[in-house]
């Protein structure tokens, strides 16, 4: 944009408003990503703003000079979120359960944000990363209690450890009982039956089934379950 067209836009413009405030931060980023020198820097402001100072350019100009920033190779950051996801095993199985809740129709909201909010009122900590992991039993078995409740069993005949794979047909399992109570699926549907006719899928049809097939299929019933008005 030529200086004598960006001197024609209007002289009064609002210079606190947050949108003004981030793009000069971009610019003063981007200045230092690309080690531009003062020479360079003002003559790319004139020819974009037509001032040669971020502070003295409007909206319109500071768009400009970060497009031609951007020509130039620069790569705006990141926008700060949420922090990142605990990673530690209790957090991954803690995720996989609250996940797995969802799709039994026991959690209203999957979210991350969600599931910290829920360990936090257990472990009383503010997030799952800083928790003493010699307490993540508390979060564990909360869960797994409301599983329990859902009908999902998370132990066999006399306390007997559950495979993973059996543990996601169970949830399967568990879904399609739900699905009968509200009345989406009749009550002499097998698990073979609900997903072929409500999914599409035919177990076993590519040979045995896995944990991850089975996880797959829980995700299906799980919005048909949804859909069908019998989540919690």
């Amino acid at each position: 944009m030529a200086a004598a067209d960006a001197a024609a836009r209007p002289a009064q413009f609002d210079r606190s408003s947050k949108a003004r405030r981030g793009l000069i931060a971009k610019v003063h980023v981007a200045k230092k990503q690309l080690n531009l020198d003062d020479d360079d820097y003002r003559q790319i402001m004139l020819d974009e703003a037509g001032v040669m100072s971020a502070a003295d350019a409007d909206e319109a100009g500071l768009k400009a000079v970060v497009r031609r920033f951007e020509g130039l190779g620069f790569k705006p950051l990141p926008k700060k979120g949420l922090p990142r996801a605990a990673q530690s095993p209790m957090a991954k199985k803690a995720r996989a359960l609250w996940i797995s809740l969802y799709h039994l129709g026991e959690v209203r909201n999957r979210s991350e944000k969600a599931l910290e909010a829920f360990a936090q009122r257990q472990l009383k900590c503010e997030r799952m990363a800083w928790a003493d992991q010699s307490q993540a039993h508390k979060l564990i078995e909360a869960l797994k209690a409301m599983a329990e409740r859902g009908g999902w069993a998370q132990a066999g005949e006399n306390g007997a450890r559950l495979s993973v794979i059996a543990l996601n047909e169970g949830l399967c399992e568990a879904i399609l009982v739900k699905l009968r109570m509200a009345e989406d699926a009749p009550a002499s549907w097998t698990l073979s039956d609900a997903a072929f006719r409500l999914c599409g899928v035919e177990l076993g049809s590519g040979g045995p089934m896995t944990s991850e097939n089975y996880a797959a299929l829980a995700a299906q019933l799980g919005a048909k379950l949804r859909a069908a008005g019998g989540a919690s």
